[in-house]
């Protein structure tokens, strides 16, 4: 027997099909998607009756642990990496859908004086001025880590940069700023908007932008396919698209 259901302020995401007997669907998302997930999440829980647990870790780092066989049911995860699992065996063929992109921001503990950063000289020499500038640790994989290091190569400045970066293995990097290790982050603009206390300058210049895409998709091996399908489609609804907006993402 099967039952139907509206997912409520996920209406456009149709009728979802689910069991009698409730599944339970692990979530491996990257960090700057996880508030996304997390707000779907509890409505999705709710009108499903599904349990959902959420994990989330660097793109690089999750590409490891999938890579390495860590059990999942949907990925969110950067368009390269997916095809990467799927050619794999590890994310079902065709699964793949796009969900949204986020621009890198730039922070600093609120009540600070904000920085300008409105040109590429400005935020050069907002970074030179500050006495710590906080990001993600490029080892650690995180998109945003690598495209900074690669960067401040380009601007001939990585070495003083380097002198008072404070890498963060993973997480959000903006909580830096709340504890006074760090005075200007630089992240994702979603999880500068999550870390309370720390206040979102802008955008870093258009000219030296660089986006992150997000996409989703569904684990060769899922434990209930129909569940973390349903699960899939809610993050493409309409509630959820707003949901990004919120966050600082923009829908794709």
């Amino acid at each position: 027997m099967r039952v139907f259901l509206v997912l409520g302020c996920f209406a456009s995401a149709a009728l979802v099909s689910v069991s009698t007997l409730a599944a339970e669907v692990k979530v491996l998302t990257a960090g700057a998607f996880k508030p996304v997930v997390t707000a779907v999440v509890a409505e999705f829980e709710k009108q499903s009756g599904h349990k959902v647990t959420v994990e989330n870790d660097t793109a690089g780092g999750l590409l490891k642990r999938i890579s390495g066989g860590e059990a999942f049911d949907v990925v969110v995860l950067t368009p390269g990496a997916l095809d990467e699992l799927s050619k794999a065996g590890k994310v079902a063929q065709g699964s793949a859908v796009r969900l949204a992109r986020v621009a890198i921001g730039v922070a600093v503990k609120h009540g600070a004086p904000l920085p300008d950063i409105s040109t590429v000289a400005a935020f050069q020499n907002a970074l030179l001025s500050a006495r710590a500038v906080a990001y993600i640790d490029p080892a650690a994989g995180g998109s945003s880590g690598v495209y900074l290091t690669q960067l401040f190569e380009k601007m001939g400045i990585a070495d003083r940069i380097k002198a008072k970066a404070v890498l963060v293995p993973g997480g959000l990097v903006a909580q830096r700023l709340v504890n006074d290790q760090a005075d200007i982050a630089i992240h994702q603009i979603s999880e500068i908007l999550a870390v309370p206390g720390a206040t979102l300058v802008g955008p870093i210049p258009a000219e030296i932008q660089n986006y992150t895409v997000y996409s989703g998709g569904l684990s060769a091996s899922a434990r209930d396919a129909e569940a973390a399908r349903a699960l899939l489609t809610a993050l493409k609804s309409a509630a959820a698209r707003d949901i990004m907006t919120a966050k600082g993402l923009e829908a794709r």
